[in-house]
């Protein structure tokens, strides 16, 4: 079936010419009020970027996403492997959060608050405007052979975009790593770290990639989000939409003429002068709906407010706007949908907050020692060996620990240790014990017994563990 003429762009993308070619984007340099609010919140994002792998809390850094080591911080709350499902709950809860924003908003996540976006369109992006110049400037020199010019431009481009990269690349390993590893690996010398330094490497060309050469087609191709919000919006969504009720009106648009009575000829109030195209960054037409390949920037709602102020025509051709609005002139209302997606947000951090306050500084693990059973000894004593594990979790030494049994009348023994003992701050004890019991106080040849953490006399932590013992007979 053949493809209607005004639905022809949905059967490709801006950035691939119809031989299958790269067709590079050039948007015009945005201005305006939304772009001044972009700019503020893109900058504190970076400067909050940049700065937490740095700050500590409590000596937790701020945020750490050591995957290798399974150790995570998350605003200075820090999470072990035995946290492993504290970090599921936040990351589900984060994709609800979005799942949410984006069934309401649309893809304003992308356009406001993605890391590839802000730094595409606010660090590098404007390097490229500094040097090369805006839209028109930028095209000339693209198709103009290789001169001196041209070679100290893009060279010179391509030489901040690599320096950017590479600090990128360094803030991101402090996330990764550790901001005080990754200090002491500098002041080591890169080379005395070879493994580390082969990874800086390969993230900064991967940052370069993007940046100097993928650039937008990550949001178009790349990102599985953009092919999510396809899912996730219907017609009471509210996206960067134009109006075409008011810009096509009955007889479509048509080029401004001074003087010309629009509305008697049947005109819309859209002049057809292609700025919300050329401001795009991803090189669509915002008048054909809303597409794959929008990531909600605004940079065509600056630029046509622009244009109906020269022309004396009221602004909002194009804004922030569902479909429900534009046709129907139906306000927004939460839909059972979001109330949905509201609720189960609810319940998911009620729950996070609630293991959060059950979650214990000291994780102890207490388990029978494998391959051994019981022994038997004098007096009716059965005595068991185990193992145990304990994890501080918290900045500080947690001095004068010991082990007590609580369940049963009877004695525990720590092997080749004092009764006593230190668990160094975000670190790790272990060792073997005995626990001896009076066989006529078992039950059976599986008993459960309670394990006391005291720090002191201050008890800061319980387990169990199986006890073995006789099997009765009846």
């Amino acid at each position: 079936m053949e493809t209607p003429q005004n639905e022809i762009f949905r059967d490709s993308i801006a950035t691939v010419t119809e031989e299958g070619k790269r067709a590079w984007v050039f948007p015009k340099k945005p201005s305006g009020k939304y772009y001044k609010y972009r700019k503020w919140i893109s900058y504190g994002l970076l400067a909050i970027l940049f700065t937490s792998p740095f700050i500590k809390v409590n000596g937790n850094q701020f945020l750490m996403f050591n995957v290798l080591e399974r150790r995570f911080n998350i605003f200075g709350f820090p999470f072990w492997p035995q946290d492993f499902h504290l970090f599921v709950i936040s990351m589900i809860i984060g994709v609800v959060f979005i799942t949410l924003f984006t069934v309401a908003f649309g893809r304003i996540f992308c356009g406001w608050i993605c890391p590839q976006t802000i730094f595409m369109e606010m660090v590098f992006r404007r390097i490229e405007y500094w040097i090369e110049g805006d839209r028109g400037k930028q095209i000339r020199l693209s198709k103009q052979p290789w001169n001196a010019e041209k070679i100290r431009k893009k060279g010179l481009k391509l030489i901040i975009f690599a320096v950017i990269s590479f600090l990128i690349a360094n803030v991101f390993l402090a996330y990764i790593i550790g901001s005080d590893r990754l200090v002491q690996y500098i002041i080591d010398g890169p080379f005395n770290h070879l493994s580390t330094l082969v990874s800086l490497l390969i993230f900064t060309a991967v940052f370069y990639f993007v940046f100097a050469w993928f650039r937008e087609q990550v949001c178009i191709i790349a990102c599985p989000y953009g092919r999510l919000q396809g899912v996730l919006l219907d017609t009471k969504s509210i996206v960067v939409a134009y109006d075409h009720k008011r810009g096509e009106s009955e007889n479509g648009r048509k080029k401004f003429k001074k003087h010309e009575d629009r509305q008697a000829l049947g005109h819309g109030d859209c002049i057809d002068c292609f700025q919300c195209v050329n401001v795009c960054p991803t090189g669509i037409d915002i008048r054909n709906g809303t597409q794959l390949e929008c990531v909600n920037c605004t940079a065509c709602m600056d630029e046509c407010d622009h244009i109906m102020e020269r022309i004396n025509l009221p602004k909002g051709l194009i804004r922030y706007a569902s479909e429900e609005n534009i046709i129907k002139k139906k306000s927004f209302k939460l839909t059972a949908r979001m109330k949905g997606y509201i609720a189960v947000l609810s319940i998911m951090v009620g729950l996070l907050i609630g293991m959060l306050f059950l979650r214990n500084d000291v994780e102890a693990n207490v388990l029978r020692l494998p391959g051994q059973l019981y022994e038997h000894k004098e007096n009716n004593i059965i005595s068991n060996v185990f193992t145990y594990k304990l994890v501080n979790k918290t900045t500080n030494d947690i001095n004068d620990v010991n082990i007590k049994l609580m369940s049963h009348k009877g004695t525990l023994k720590l092997v080749a240790t004092h009764n006593s003992f230190v668990v160094p701050s975000q670190g790790i004890s272990e060792g073997t014990l005995f626990v001896e019991i009076n066989n006529a106080a078992l039950t059976g040849d599986r008993n459960k017994i309670k394990i006391g953490i005291y720090a002191g006399d201050v008890l800061i932590e319980t387990t169990t563990a199986n006890f073995l013992g006789p099997r009765r007979f009846r």
